[in-house]
């Protein structure tokens, strides 16, 4: 939607928004809600001017965040208690509850980290081999890599994501017609949602919400769908040249 024209500043309201989240669970909703206030203050003296619509302004984005962090606060004590155990896990590690919420992530951490620079080699780790990993074919897959093939196998594999969401930006680019543009960028755009979230839960610095790793979780669905999906855009960039 940026690359489209979309304004930028839209793009830091769903940012804003997740950091008030995490300011919310982390310090509570009285504390959260006093540094929004002393922020709207600090930024009136130092940041606008004093007309008064830069003074409206202001005060309308600390009630707007003031709001925001008392609902935030209340949907999170509406969620389901496994839900508020994982984000309470990734927040403050998954050491804090490692027999319950934690222990999926905490054994995944154990994986990768054994693994060191190039790992234990193929169908040597213990923490996969034994199962102390729960979903290490589907959810949890990035961390049998790390453990069999160390820093070297995983900056290797996320190296390809990379390399593989680099170049579909790139053919999207050359498209001639806007709709091949978005659906390049639209394919991009869930191919690195997926890798972000699935690798980032495995190394404890997302929440767990198990979502397959692209074209490495076992399961015929996913495949299929990512396989579609690229396929597609292979063959909207095969005809790019002959649209006028």
């Amino acid at each position: 939607m940026y690359r489209e024209g979309m304004d930028g500043r839209i793009i830091l309201a769903p940012m804003l928004a997740a950091l008030l989240f995490v300011l919310t669970v982390l310090l509570g909703e009285k504390i959260t809600m006093i540094a929004v206030a002393s922020v709207a203050v600090l930024w009136w003296i130092f940041f606008t001017s004093h007309r008064w619509k830069s003074i409206r302004n202001t005060i309308m984005a600390a009630l707007f965040c003031v709001g925001f962090v008392f609902i935030a606060n209340k949907v999170f004590t509406k969620l389901p208690i496994h839900q508020q155990n994982r984000i309470n896990v990734l927040m403050e590690g998954p050491e804090s509850d490692p027999k319950g919420a934690g222990y999926n992530v905490l054994q995944a951490m154990i994986a990768i980290g054994s693994g060191g620079p190039t790992g234990k080699g193929f169908l040597q780790g213990t923490q996969t081999k034994y199962n102390f990993v729960p979903e290490q074919h589907t959810d949890f897959i990035f961390c049998t890599v790390g453990e069999e093939y160390g820093f070297v196998g995983s900056f290797l594999v996320v190296g390809a994501f990379v390399f593989l969401i680099l170049r579909i930006i790139r053919n999207a680019e050359r498209q001639r017609s806007a709709f091949a543009r978005i659906y390049g960028y639209c394919v991009a755009s869930i191919l690195a949602f997926h890798v972000v979230i699935n690798v980032g839960m495995v190394i404890g610095v997302m929440p767990v919400i198990g979502i397959p790793l692209p074209f490495f979780s076992y399961g015929g669905s996913s495949l299929l769908s990512f396989t579609i999906l690229l396929f597609i855009f292979i063959k909207q960039d095969a005809n790019r040249l002959s649209l006028l």
